[in-house]
């Protein structure tokens, strides 16, 4: 066999290893059309060159790529290679600080090498997709100590201030973060308040991963848990409003972190949703655009009447100041 037809396999072999956690020999030597003994050898020019390949004996042994000293070159397929660079160019205008500057760089790298059939369609994906960016900012080794601490089920430790008040110190068994298009926040069990608790990334100081491990409990889930402490615990009102309208078409006016939406019967649907002003609610159910039933607070009734008087002064008819319509004696 040509030297180059063995390089090609091996590099095979490493994407395959690339691919997922474990593979028994057999399943290698499949893959690849090869004996048992040709992926031993193969293994051992991998390990040469400096990669780690782990081997584990007996009933569900098998072949592991394990963590080196220095990051190997990733093998991609296409939709990897696609999904990869059009990651990396909307991450370089994220909200993870110093994440830019890397995406940028990481991209020009991938751009290099990439065959121009897929420097075309990335390009396509890129020239027609348009970017918002609204949110705040959150530091690459904050969201790096947080994501390792979910991992390995150890507790944090950390500074955190609320509204209004002066930072205090929390310790928490963290769960998972979670991301709106504006903020990262973390679920966790809070062991001061022995409950679970939603905390801003932004708003956490002085942040420590102990060596205390925990025992996971049972937790609700975190994108939903989070989606009802944005849309309504902060706020001074919590407004509850049934609109003629499915689920589904109001979640596509409503973003999860101003409001939850649930289906309701007779083709109406619920939206919860809090806010600091009655008439700032009123006017965001209004611009819905939908027949609306306020069920809660009865204050919002009345922000709601208010609204409607006023929009019907401004859609009359202008008058001069002597009260009498221009042009008419």
């Amino acid at each position: 066999m040509s030297v180059e037809a063995t390089v090609e396999r091996v590099l095979r072999l490493l994407a395959l290893l690339q691919r997922r956690p474990s593979w028994t020999a057999a399943e290698l030597a499949a893959e690849l059309g090869v004996t048992d003994r040709s992926v031993r050898r193969d293994v051992e020019r991998l390990r040469a060159v400096g990669y780690p390949v782990h081997a584990t004996a007996g009933v569900g042994g098998g072949y592991q790529l394990g963590a080196g000293t220095r990051l190997p070159p990733l093998l991609l397929d296409d939709e990897e290679a696609i999904a990869t660079a059009v990651s990396l160019r909307l991450a370089s205008g994220g909200t993870v600080a110093g994440a830019g500057d890397a995406a940028l760089r990481a991209l020009a790298k991938l751009d290099q090498v990439m065959p121009p059939r897929l420097r075309a369609e990335v390009r396509a994906v890129h020239g027609a997709t348009e970017t918002l960016v609204a949110g705040i900012e959150i530091d690459a080794e904050l969201l790096v100590t947080l994501a390792r601490a979910c991992r390995d089920a150890v507790r944090v430790r950390f500074r955190y201030s609320s509204r209004g008040s002066e930072d205090l110190e929390r310790t928490v068994e963290p769960v998972r973060m979670v991301a709106t298009n504006r903020r990262w926040y973390l679920m966790a069990w809070d062991l001061d308040r022995d409950d679970w608790r939603t905390f801003r990334l932004d708003r956490m100081r002085e942040v420590t991963a102990t060596t205390w491990r925990f025992r996971p409990r049972e937790h609700p889930d975190p994108v939903a848990y989070v989606q009802r402490s944005v849309s309504a615990a902060p706020y001074r009102y919590l407004a509850k409003v049934r609109l003629r309208a499915s689920a589904e078409e109001v979640r596509d006016l409503v973003p999860p972190q101003v409001g939850r939406v649930e289906e309701d019967r007779d083709g109406w649907c619920l939206l919860v949703a809090g806010g600091d002003q009655l008439d700032w609610l009123a006017v965001h159910v209004a611009r819905l655009g939908y027949e609306a039933e306020i069920l809660e607070p009865p204050q919002l009734r009345e922000a709601a009447a208010r609204l409607a008087e006023r929009v019907a002064a401004m859609a009359g008819e202008p008058q001069t100041p002597t009260g009498r319509l221009p042009g008419v004696d």
